[in-house]
């Protein structure tokens, strides 16, 4: 049997913003090539904990080691070294509203790596096929697309150095329910055909029960439970409780009467 691979570690992390604590020794570890999702109530530090993950912020205490290398201290040759082996996609997509489609995705490609205008160009055009948009998406504005096609166009280029970890905060907000899933599918998708680790922050039941393989829930400045929804549903924590028992969860998800014996 193939020894699992821990891509992502968080060991004991503290969290300040001032007085305010957000984490108070935060633990989790995520595998290569799962979908791990980071779940939580409002104000628990879900994307706080991304941000930390992908050198955006630091901790106050603790330690988190991202491919082998830890991030306390790191050497600015190791951290332009993970920078190119993590894509990441915003909540709101977050591209450059004066370029187009295709020049957001060229951003990287242009900064990190050595190529012709004409191998950049390829690229993009392969990554927007890849993510499913039409090739004409790459002349147009982020202002001339819908929210689904804004997401897809912002995936892309989150995957134009073809990284090994993907992060995604709340990559279904603001998307229909048909929109939801079929984005949803494509994540899945791309795991498989590409052998990416996902990692994604999210509040969407469908995802959760769907494609994440395992979680972590965020609160109290804790992680509460982690693992596979089995796992989960062990926790007796009030937001487990609330977020995966309530009426409406259960019947939804036929786990009424299975809750217990899960």
């Amino acid at each position: 049997m193939r020894k699992e691979n821990i891509v992502i570690n968080v060991k004991d992390v503290v969290t300040r913003f001032g007085e305010r604590t957000i984490h108070d020794g935060v633990s989790l570890s995520i595998k290569e090539n799962e979908i791990y999702g980071i779940l939580g109530e409002s104000g628990s530090g879900k994307s706080v904990l991304m941000k930390e993950m992908i050198m955006l912020l630091e901790p106050n205490a603790g330690e988190v080691t991202v491919l082998g290398k830890t991030l306390n201290g790191i050497s600015y040759r190791d951290a332009q070294f993970l920078r190119r082996e993590w894509g990441v996609l915003f909540q709101f997509g977050a591209l450059y509203s004066s370029m187009t489609i295709a020049e957001n995705i060229e951003v990287q490609l242009k900064e990190y790596t050595s190529i012709t205008k004409e191998m950049r160009d390829a690229l993009v055009r392969s990554k927007i096929a890849l993510v499913g948009l039409d090739a004409d998406v790459g002349s147009l504005y982020p202002s001339e697309l819908s929210g689904g096609m804004i997401k897809r166009a912002a995936l892309a280029r989150a995957l134009a150095m073809e990284p090994k970890l993907l992060f995604l905060d709340e990559p279904t907000s603001g998307l229909d329910p048909v929109g939801a899933r079929n984005f949803d599918a494509l994540i899945v998708e791309l795991r498989a055909m590409l052998g990416i680790t996902v990692v994604m922050i999210t509040h969407d039941l469908d995802s959760i029960f769907s494609i994440v393989d395992r979680m972590a829930i965020l609160a109290d400045k804790h992680v509460v439970a982690e693992g596979t929804i089995k796992n989960v549903l062990q926790s007796q924590h009030p937001f487990v409780e609330d977020f995966f028992k309530n009426d409406y969860t259960k019947q939804k998800y036929g786990l009424e009467g299975k809750v217990e014996n899960v």
